[in-house]
């Protein structure tokens, strides 16, 4: 850590700590304790699942590969940490802790997963235990209690300046690693090829990374988590849709790009019609709006580009309402992001808990919450041809409202998916941390 980030994270930590203190109230504990996590052991097989660790443990410390160590923090006083740090002759063994983080834990290294047990606190009935089942530990059995959680939950949406540079840090990454997926594919690499170009770049391998790489060429744009990752480049090249993240310090980006192979032809249009469509809703990113209109907005957006193309013949109010553009636009706008890609809180009514409901005829939207300053968010809207959905429409009631020439013309691209994240100021425009990078990175 620099200085400058140093001093963020001790805020970052205040603002953890003051959190801590009020959602232990909610619940009636006095501590709060976090395991790391635990590696979960594949069935009929000798070898685990990859590890991931515990969101709300990696809120507390930058530590990502440390399974079977714990958080423990009681309002008051100096956050515990328990480190494991085993003897292994088989695996890599974690370092000593280190870093300006350090100076603010009081660190107690064990060398066992058992031996941990002797620093926790006496009475695990007054402790809030969050974790899952296989990380329990004598009496210390995650409880997740529902009113901590939902507190904690609903202001993790609120990122401090701490987590919105690390966000910054990995989308540092992403930006590099997606221009090296540029390249390859013009290049004329397969999936796979350009997927490890990709991670060659980001300095990160599929385990690494937040979520699996979507690297989807031709008509495989058109699958929203495509992740087969092809050998074999199809002929012709034709279109690249690469969705994409990188992690730092436990925080993730997510960042969307698609590419026509074509410059200058009819898809290449079309992916700069929707491209001028994300830029025209990040505007809409503002403190006080109401993130479903966002959605439902993008939906009326996207119809005009796809009447505009001679896709559609209806007007885009009556393709919104009709449900057609969500045969084209079937996902949500976004979601919220951080220290998971989909990060928790998206549906919250309030700390206490509650929902709040998502657009008739939207299933799939992922945020509803009225945006407020230091929520992160993507904005992430597309046009895809999808063939099953494709189906559903030529035999819906709107099918007379389709050209289905030009469907069969473009279904061979797949889709088009722009995709940023962005920070909710205070007051004005958003920071849009991707085109931020991308612009930074130009030269």
């Amino acid at each position: 850590m620099t200085a400058d980030t140093a001093s963020l994270y001790a805020d970052h930590l205040a603002t953890l700590q003051r959190r801590t203190a009020v959602a232990l109230e909610r619940g009636g504990f006095d501590t709060l304790v976090v395991p790391s996590g635990t590696p979960h052991r594949q069935v009929f097989d000798d070898r685990d699942y990859p590890y991931a660790a515990n969101p709300q443990f990696k809120a507390w410390v930058p530590l990502t590969r440390n399974p079977g160590s714990w958080l423990v923090a009681t309002p008051g006083e100096r956050p515990r940490l328990i480190y494991l740090q085993p003897f292994d002759y088989w695996h890599v063994v974690p370092e000593a802790p280190a870093g300006i983080w350090v100076e603010h834990f009081d660190v107690t290294v064990v060398r066992s997963a058992e031996e941990a047990l002797q620093h926790l606190p006496r009475d695990a009935s007054r402790c809030a235990i969050l974790g899952e089942a296989q990380s329990a530990l004598g009496d210390f059995v995650p409880n997740n209690p529902e009113p901590v959680l939902a507190y904690l939950d609903y202001h993790r949406a609120y990122k401090t300046p701490y987590e919105i540079e690390m966000i910054r840090e990995a989308t540092v990454r992403g930006v590099r690693a997606h221009r090296a997926a540029e390249r390859a594919f013009r290049a004329g690499a397969s999936e796979f090829g350009i997927h490890l170009a990709y991670c060659q770049a980001a300095g990160q391998d599929a385990h690494d990374l937040p979520y699996d790489n979507i690297v989807a060429l031709n008509q495989h744009g058109a699958v929203l988590h495509y992740t087969q990752l092809d050998r074999v480049p199809p002929k012709p090249l034709r279109s690249l849709l690469v969705d994409a993240g990188a992690a730092h310090a436990g925080y993730a980006c997510d960042i969307t790009r698609t590419h026509a192979f074509e410059e200058g032809g009819e898809f290449q249009a079309l992916i700069e019609a929707v491209d001028r469509v994300q830029q025209d809703l990040n505007d809409r990113f503002r403190a006080g709006t109401d993130y479903r209109q966002v959605h439902l907005d993008a939906h009326l957006a996207l119809a005009g580009v796809l009447r505009e193309a001679g896709v559609i013949r209806m007007q885009p109010e009556s393709a919104l309402e009709s449900g057609v553009s969500a045969k084209f636009f079937p996902h949500g706008i976004g979601h919220g992001i951080g220290l998971q890609v989909h990060d928790v809180g998206g549906f919250a009514a309030s700390d206490a808990g509650g929902t709040i409901p998502k657009p008739d005829g939207h299933p799939y939207l992922r945020l509803t919450r009225t945006l407020e300053p230091g929520m992160v968010v993507t904005n992430e809207p597309g046009i895809y041809f999808a063939d099953l959905l494709m189906q559903e429409l030529r035999e819906s009631e709107h099918a007379g409202e389709i050209d289905w020439d030009r469907v069969e013309a473009l279904r061979p691209y797949g889709g088009i998916r722009i995709e940023d994240d962005l920070v909710v100021a205070e007051d004005g425009a958003p920071r849009n941390l991707t085109r931020e990078e991308f612009a930074r990175s130009a030269g």
